[in-house]
């Protein structure tokens, strides 16, 4: 199982919206094409911060990412 919860990541996305307006991610469904998203743009070769990412799978990289703060979500 992977750490944190999706509920978890949720709240660190959308921490920086605005009261009254729309969250950026509002599903699981958004929470996994994110961190999907992002853990090709890994595999593709995009750059990270996380130390040890060469030993870590892109999508716990990814992951890291989104809950650090590091990657940020943009709505459409």
């Amino acid at each position: 199982m992977l750490h944190p919860s999706y509920s978890d990541l949720m709240k660190v996305v959308n921490s920086e919206v605005e009261e009254g307006e729309q969250p950026v991610v509002n599903s699981r469904y958004s929470i996994v094409m994110a961190t999907s998203k992002r853990a090709r743009q890994l595999i593709d070769g995009a750059p990270t911060p996380v130390s040890n990412a060469t030993e870590k799978k892109p999508l716990s990289v990814a992951i890291e990412e989104l809950n650090s703060g590091v990657v940020k979500v943009v709505g459409e």
